[in-house]
């Protein structure tokens, strides 16, 4: 009896806080609120999201708070689109679903949000840091699971392995220099492993929303004092008048009639043709022809201004070689083969874009390469910590002078790779990329190629030469990784992640 009569004093508490709060609402409330009221504040599911921010993402933000630069600016980014859904989901708790016309006026905060996360990325295309960039740019549409009406689950960890892609990169680049970008990276994989476990428990088959609430709004954070609903449709106008004009049953049976008279005439049907002579004939009278061409031709005014239709030419960009933070910015050069970059550091990183015709010299050790949209382009360097990465390019000539660990060649065409003694042990990794050929040292001034490699266009026929051997002939889409270790030399074949080929020599 006495755990009765606690039990009622505990309802009578909060049904006084109720009221109180009721009091100092003169608008109401809905159902929802109401509900969550006596509840004791949010629901299980809010305040599982609410753990979701101040866990993994509240870590997330730390971490890219100690890496800094665009990497911060970044995650803050994600953090207001992840608050954004926060307010879409406490609005779903407390209203019903709208028709799928009004859902996407609610969702366009949200994807306003994604955009700008996905432009940031853009727009910073020469960053160091742009493998991490990717990888959020990558697998923020992730928070796009709230429209996804069935299992919504697999799509966000469909969007967590595309960022994987590039966390992978980031984990090479920096697990031997700097942890915290080790940290960063599990730290952002946990969000959406954690929005998958949060998924999984409160919202398996889709966003559920409540259903006792009013409709959704059309605004998720309430429409703007000077928007207003558009006025009701004109009523319609007066019915057309009819006239009676429509000809008698007789005069409609005399036309029928008259029709199949002329139908059942056969070959005289065409006496009332009139005959063309060669003369009118434009194909059989040269003069017809050109007086035709003279009426037709266009007016002066479009011929004397062929620019309106003409395409614009190609805004030429001014070369650049400066030092920008830690990125040395080689842009747009052409015909320059004097390029030197002698003041170097290890953290430091050399991006190549969009240059011709150019030879660039690198001195000392720098901590990686990039060289993207270059043609008939010769780079000579002395050392590299992290890798060289070769994308979208055409005759490059790469000349390794000290140590490198690796080579990436990736949607190339013709690349000549000459290796010192130092760096036999590099690996070099190819995908997309034809007419590749690798040259090792031999004697004093000498480089002999290691192997050929070409590729065709369609069913791609892939010709790999080892000391004029002929080793095997694969598919397009093929992984080839090369590996040279105290005179033994090991060839990968790969494709579609299993290894087709291994041979050693």
């Amino acid at each position: 009896m006495e755990a009765l009569v606690e039990r009622l004093e505990q309802a009578v508490v909060r049904l006084e806080a109720v009221a109180i709060k009721l009091q100092n609402c003169p608008g109401g409330l809905v159902n929802g609120d109401i509900s969550s009221m006596i509840n004791g504040g949010e629901s299980e599911s809010m305040e599982a999201f609410n753990h979701l921010l101040s866990g993994p993402v509240s870590e997330y933000l730390k971490t890219s708070t100690a890496i800094g630069g665009d990497v911060a600016k970044h995650a803050e980014m994600v953090n207001n689109a992840l608050q954004v859904q926060r307010a879409f989901l406490k609005m779903a708790m407390t209203h019903q679903e709208p028709a799928k016309t009004e859902m996407a006026y609610l969702l366009r905060p949200l994807s306003d949000q994604i955009q700008e996360v996905q432009n940031f990325r853009e727009k910073k295309r020469g960053s160091s840091l742009f493998n991490h960039l990717s990888a959020v740019s990558e697998s923020i549409p992730a928070l796009g699971w709230v429209a996804v009406c069935q299992k919504p689950g697999p799509y966000v960890k469909e969007m967590n392995d595309a960022a994987i892609f590039y966390t992978n990169r980031v984990l090479k680049d920096y697990k031997d220099t700097d942890p915290s970008h080790v940290e960063w990276v599990n730290s952002y994989l946990s969000i959406w492993t954690e929005l998958q476990t949060y998924i999984k428990e409160h919202h398996t088959t889709g966003l559920i929303w409540s259903k006792t609430g009013p409709v959704a709004p059309l605004s998720l954070f309430g429409a703007p004092s000077d928007v207003t609903c558009p006025p009701p449709p004109p009523p319609p106008g007066p019915p057309p008048v009819f006239l009676d004009n429509n000809p008698k049953s007789d005069d409609t049976a005399a036309q029928h009639s008259a029709l199949f008279a002329q139908l059942n005439q056969g070959e005289a049907i065409t006496k009332g043709l009139k005959h063309v002579s060669d003369k009118q004939k434009t194909h059989k009278n040269p003069n017809l022809r050109s007086q035709w061409g003279r009426t037709h031709q266009a007016s002066p005014a479009k011929s004397q201004n062929p620019s309106s239709s003409a395409c614009a030419p190609a805004k030429k960009h001014s070369p650049v070689l400066e030092l920008e933070g830690k990125k040395w910015r080689v842009e747009h050069q052409e015909q320059s083969h004097d390029l030197v970059i002698e003041e170097t550091e290890l953290r430091q990183v050399v991006y190549v874009f969009s240059c011709s015709n150019s030879t660039l010299q690198i001195k000392g050790k720098v901590n990686s390469i990039i060289m993207d949209n270059c043609k008939k382009l010769g780079l000579v360097f002395d050392s590299v910590v992290g890798i060289v990465e070769i994308i979208n390019s055409r005759d490059i000539q790469l000349q390794v002078m000290g140590k490198v660990p690796t080579i990436s060649i990736n949607k190339t065409e013709g690349c000549h790779v000459y290796l010192s003694k130092d760096s036999l042990d590099c690996e070099i990794v190819s995908a997309k990329s034809s007419e590749m050929n690798v040259l090792v040292p031999e004697g004093e001034d000498d480089y002999v190629s290691l192997f050929t490699l070409k590729i065709s266009t369609n069913r791609a026929t892939i010709t790999f030469h080892f000391n004029n051997n002929f080793l095997d002939t694969l598919y397009h889409g093929t992984t080839i990784t090369v590996f040279h270790s105290s005179g033994l030399t090991c060839f990968t074949f790969k494709r579609e992640g299993k290894s087709v080929i291994s041979r050693k020599f």
